[in-house]
């Protein structure tokens, strides 16, 4: 039944009818997807977040396929056993991994497709794809929105690859790379439009250390996921300006009203908690942690840093640079009262003082 219901849905796709099957159908569909057999799961990603799922998905995979887009890199993780750039403490068995740098030799040999590449540099990857996705199931674990178009992952791969919505999952947290190398409880929550298929997810990313919550608001995570960076950026402007644990609890109150603002407005959902771990959980965790970059730049930030000398010292991809601009972009339409937002927009791109930005924000909170 399995390879009659993919054979099906890949006719329909080719045909463009996949907007004549109904809800139940789709459900159906998608059910029987993830319960065939021998499954191939490819990673699209080399950074600290890709190599911290890449880690989880070989607690329940034999084999993996492992896009990097550098061959020098997949050299050194051969010999090394871990990646020699981001998170080296996460050991693995290259024996059991396919590396390539070709991503569509990587999309051929895979059914479930697990893309986690920073949203800025995003698009040049995603345009080197020329193999056909339409039986693949699409997993976003990017925290971050298209620069340029201002759109979610998911809603990328929807209109310009034509992938329904119930063949995309989204992987979110709270959960930093740091701690799942180390193997410490963490929890993930994996999102799809049918629960089916969410709980499938879970399946997928569980292991001892990891418990996995299902979900089905996939435009809300993937909002709350570049809200809570943006958030992370003032949290830690704040804390370089000398702001104590007083002003960030309020700020922090005040960034989890904005969020939940924005996705009332934006995307609604009455069956949407915000106060769970996706929503309230990341935001706490990427304003608080050590581990969270978003926070590391925006101190920099605070200390007089620019832009650009913050990004080069990182290593690493904040974020919430690129997701302040796309969400300033995008409230132009909702007019949704978002002064913390705004404040990080005046400071990142209109190189406003951030003492100064911040001093008049703190007038505004409640």
């Amino acid at each position: 039944m399995y390879h009659k219901s993919k054979s099906f849905i890949h006719i329909l796709l080719q045909k463009k009818y996949i907007c004549k099957l109904n809800l139940n159908q789709n459900k159906y569909i998608m059910d029987n997807f993830f319960e065939g057999e021998n499954l191939r799961y490819a990673m699209i990603g080399s950074g600290s977040w890709a190599t911290a799922l890449a880690k989880l998905l070989m607690n329940n995979q034999e084999r993996i396929s492992w896009y990097v887009r550098n061959d020098e890199m997949i050299d050194e993780m051969k010999k090394s056993h871990h990646n020699p750039y981001y998170l080296p403490s996460a050991k693995f068995n290259p024996n059991r991994i396919f590396f390539s740098s070709n991503i569509d030799e990587i999309i051929e040999k895979s059914d479930v497709l697990v893309f986690c590449i920073p949203s800025a540099f995003f698009l040049p990857e995603a345009q080197k794809i020329t193999k056909s996705l339409n039986d693949k199931f699409i997993v976003s674990a990017i925290k971050g929105i298209i620069p340029v178009d201002n759109i979610t992952v998911a809603e990328y791969f929807h209109q310009f690859y034509d992938i329904p919505f119930s063949s995309i999952g989204i992987v979110s947290g709270p959960c930093h790379a740091e701690e799942v190398a180390m193997e410490r409880l963490s929890y993930l929550t994996l999102s799809s439009k049918h629960i089916e298929v969410a709980r499938s997810l879970c399946d997928v990313f569980a292991c001892s250390y990891i418990k996995t919550v299902p979900g089905t608001d996939i435009y809300g995570v993937e909002f709350a996921a570049v809200l809570k960076n943006i958030y992370a950026v003032a949290a830690g402007v704040c804390n370089a300006l000398s702001y104590g644990d007083n002003f960030m609890a309020v700020l922090i109150t005040n960034a989890f009203h904005e969020m939940r603002d924005f996705l009332r407005a934006s995307h609604p959902d009455t069956s949407r908690l915000t106060s769970t771990s996706a929503y309230l959980g990341d935001l706490l965790v990427t304003s608080y942690s050590q581990f969270s970059r978003n926070r590391t730049f925006g101190s920099m930030i605070g200390k007089g840093y620019s832009v650009q000398s913050a990004q080069l010292e990182m290593n690493m991809v904040a974020e919430g640079y690129y997701g302040t601009k796309c969400i300033f972009e995008i409230n132009k339409k909702y007019g949704i009262d978002m002064p913390i937002a705004e404040a990080m927009y005046k400071i990142l791109y209109e190189q406003k003082y951030p003492a100064y930005v911040i001093k008049q924000l703190s007038e505004n909170l409640q």
